[in-house]
């Protein structure tokens, strides 16, 4: 599970941004919408979290940060996706903010997430879990992070607070790790780590056990963040599930629910390849997905996301959420990852989103804010660091009323 992230440096976000997920210990659990971090942990988080603010201010550059990471723990030695991801997975650039200033400053992510205590087993063994922190800080050149100058993961084993290090990358390359993380036979290796590629996704090229667990934790980050902000083309999308007939079953349980009329989608094979088909109540024909409506097309694009999180404990990262779909599917959606059945393994649900009347869904642990400044630096902050905000507050009116700001100012 992921409770914390910072950023600095990294395309609007200017001025070092920290968003601490971790809910207050008097907070109730309401309607399962929290989790502890980890099992036996005191400290809390959401089980979603959404991104609200004007356009532009910021909301999309979270979810990328998120993005890049997961990928560059994957892919960054060989930069190209990985076949088996749903589409929306695979390397991302990775931009500074744009000003003279900022181009002579390094840009700095940290990830705090929670993984098994001893990395070096294999999952089937994992027992004891506790708190993690990968850090990464680039060197720009042209506006534009390239070497990498540091690059961390610590661990908490304990509950006293003291972290410890499982490796550390100085800026000339210089790698020290613990005896646990294991690069005993592994120094001709360490010798070829590239100036803007993870150790991790290096030592994953010679089956370096750590880094492959680590690797996989990492894809269990599945995002439709783009570089360009597109969707995938539809043909893309059906033969991702041509190939994945669980999917195809999994969306049928739910497109029933939320598309009147749509009775399932099927996959058929036609001289051009796969095709999908949606078979509707009062139609003697299937409708092919090009004459569908743009609403039904977008969620056949994020469901993969979606279920493949709640199927594995992962984290979906879904940018503008509410695009095309129904204000009231939204919260249908949230209910799947505050479900026990449906989620039993805590997956996260992150996304943007502008639908204000999402509010009325959402407690306050779950709502962070993004807004811009005159010299477009992005600040981020969660509605519960806000004081006096009770939950019995009409979120969604005083959210539009800017009592908490992140609203578009007009004229």
């Amino acid at each position: 599970m992921i409770f914390q992230l910072e950023l600095e440096n990294f395309y609007s976000v200017y001025d070092p941004q920290v968003i601490d997920l971790r809910v207050a210990r008097n907070a109730p659990d309401l309607a399962n919408r929290f989790a502890p971090i980890y099992v036996g942990s005191a400290d809390r988080a959401p089980k979603v979290v959404t991104l609200f603010g004007a356009n532009a201010s910021g909301k999309s550059t979270v979810l990328r940060a998120l993005a890049f990471l997961a990928s560059f723990v994957q892919d960054s030695f060989r930069l190209e996706p990985v076949s088996d991801q749903p589409p929306g997975t695979g390397c991302q650039f990775c931009e500074s903010f744009r000003s003279m200033e900022a181009a002579k400053r390094p840009t700095r992510l940290c990830l705090h997430f929670t993984g098994p205590v001893e990395f070096s087993k294999p999952q089937e063994e994992w027992k004891e879990y506790c708190r993690y922190a990968y850090e990464v800080r680039f060197e720009n050149s042209a506006g534009r992070p390239r070497k990498i100058v540091h690059e961390s993961l610590r661990q908490w084993p304990g509950v006293a607070g003291k972290s410890v290090r499982v490796f550390e990358r100085d800026e000339r390359g210089k790698v020290s790790a613990s005896k646990e993380f294991g690069l005993a036979g592994f120094s001709n290796v360490i010798d070829k780590v590239r100036s803007n590629a993870s150790l991790i996704s290096t030592l994953v090229q010679f089956d370096h056990g750590p880094s492959l667990r680590m690797r996989d934790t990492a894809r269990a980050v599945i995002t439709n963040i783009f570089i360009e902000k597109r969707d995938p083309p539809d043909d893309v999308m059906v033969r991702y599930y041509a190939q994945n007939q669980a999917m195809i079953d999994a969306i049928n349980r739910d497109i029933e629910r939320i598309d009147l009329g749509i009775r399932g989608m099927r996959i058929v094979e036609s001289p051009n390849g796969p095709v999908a088909q949606f078979d509707h109540d009062g139609l003697n024909v299937p409708l092919p997905m090009h004459l569908e409506s743009h609403g039904t097309r977008q969620f056949v694009r994020i469901f993969p996301a979606i279920a493949q999180a709640l199927w594995v404990g992962g984290v979906a990262l879904i940018d503008e959420l509410d695009h095309s779909i129904h204000p009231l599917i939204l919260p249908e959606i949230i209910r799947w990852f505050h479900d026990p059945a449906r989620n039993p393994h805590n997956a996260q649900l992150w996304m943007t989103c502008q639908a204000a009347s999402l509010l009325e869904d959402l407690q306050k642990e779950e709502v962070f804010f993004c807004e811009k400044s005159r010299q477009g630096r992005t600040k981020i902050y969660g509605l519960q660091d806000i004081q006096a905000v009770r939950r019995s507050h009409n979120l969604y009116k005083k959210y539009l009323g800017g009592v908490y700001g992140a609203v578009p100012h007009v004229g």
